[in-house]
């Protein structure tokens, strides 16, 4: 079988120079893009706003954050573009600036929308050269990746907490120093790409992947992944977004421990992120899957229940074992699709995001309603839902050592 432009780096072993400087440019991207819910407070006091508009605000860059990018991961896929990544910092970065000196609430959603352009381009083509550089090792390759925006993101209570809010809305601008610090390691990436070959197959290798399966066994196994995205997220959702209020709510944290508590849970969700891509790797991406998602849902079911030690020690273990399951996830969509990997890849990271918000949205309105200490019990069965791993078809493809 004749062998595509998007397999021949894929020879060899995986090229780590490239998927640390893939990594640490995603580390450097999810950072900047978590400051802008991490200082909703400033800006809810600094304008005035009420929480209308601070749900607007985030609306806004969730749209164009999620709905985004699986238009731009299609794009890519017919229309090369090898130094996007570079436009999507320089979008972030006017984003930055945009936050740190906006004069008014308008100015506020132009800057969020910049922010969100910024990251539909960045996350697909990123996880494309992820892809091409693995040397066959996806999983691993994806985990790499990943670990490193979640890191970033863990970063943005931190970053709030002792150097924005003592400081003040201006001091974003700071952060404009990132983005440049990221299009300098993006920058050659692109020139690595254009020389290695950029992710397009053609039919003769886009049949490997999803060998021995229908198109509508195809479409059948992506909904299913599409629904454990779902679990996944929302979960997660309740969890990052509200945390810090539950524990504040049931134990009497202040404020401080509790996003010292936050970092935990993110700092270990980061951690599961590697260990999901190389597990799948090695013993299949279906058994990551079943392990990660339903394997939580006894944790899940104790959380609410439970003293503060325990829910700290419970939300860390929960954090690592769902995070695992993504770099899974993704891959096995990829190899169903081996011909459409920027589009599935802005696909599943816009899903991701846009669970993430219409999420958080959603449980702070039953929060409302009700309480927060419910909303973590009605969340502990949304695991529940990796029972459908069941109708993923077996033998799902794994690296070979």
């Amino acid at each position: 079988m004749s062998r595509s432009v998007a397999d021949r780096p894929e020879a060899g072993a995986p090229a780590f120079p490239v998927l640390g400087a893939i990594s640490f440019s995603h580390f450097l991207n999810d950072m900047m893009q978590s400051l802008l819910p991490a200082i909703y407070p400033l800006l809810k006091g600094g304008f005035d706003l009420d929480f209308g508009q601070i749900g607007l605000l985030s609306l806004t860059y969730q749209i164009t954050a999620s709905l985004l990018q699986p238009l731009v991961g299609l794009y890519t896929d017919r229309r090369p573009q090898p130094f996007s990544l570079v436009a999507g910092m320089g979008s972030t970065l006017c984003g930055l600036l945009g936050l740190a000196f906006a004069p008014s609430y308008p100015a506020l959603l132009a800057a969020a929308m910049l922010l969100g352009v910024g990251s539909s381009i960045f996350h697909p083509e990123s996880s494309r050269i992820a892809r091409i550089a693995s040397g066959g090792a996806h999983g691993l390759a994806q985990s790499l990746f990943q670990v490193g925006g979640n890191f970033g993101s863990s970063l943005g209570p931190l970053l709030a907490a002792f150097f924005i809010l003592p400081r003040g809305q201006s001091s974003l601008a700071w952060f404009a120093l990132v983005a440049l610090a990221g299009i300098c390691v993006v920058t050659p990436l692109g020139h690595w790409i254009r020389s290695n070959g950029h992710a397009r197959t053609r039919s003769s290798a886009a049949t490997r992947g999803s060998a021995g399966l229908s198109p509508a066994q195809r479409r059948r196994t992506l909904v299913v992944l599409i629904a454990l995205m779902f679990s996944k997220f929302v979960y997660l959702a309740g969890l990052s977004n509200y945390y810090v209020f539950y524990l504040m709510s049931r134990f009497d944290t202040s404020p401080r421990d509790s996003q010292i508590y936050l970092f935990v849970f993110l700092a270990t969700s980061a951690g599961g992120t590697v260990i999901g891509g190389a597990v799948g790797d090695r013993l299949g991406r279906k058994r990551v899957i079943w392990g990660s998602i339903l394997g939580v849902l006894p944790f899940t079911l104790a959380l609410p229940y439970v003293g503060l030690p325990a829910t700290v020690g419970l939300s860390a273990v929960i954090g690592f074992m769902l995070s695992s399951a993504f770099p899974a996830i993704l891959v096995y969509a990829q190899e169903l699709t081996p011909n459409r990997i920027g589009a599935v890849s802005g696909l599943f990271f816009g899903f991701a995001f846009g669970m993430s918000g219409l999420g958080a949205a959603a449980l702070g309105a039953l929060a409302d309603r009700t309480s927060i200490e419910f909303v973590y019990q009605i969340c502990s069965f949304l695991p529940l839902i990796g029972l459908l791993a069941v109708f993923l078809p077996a033998g799902d493809s794994k690296a070979r050592a």
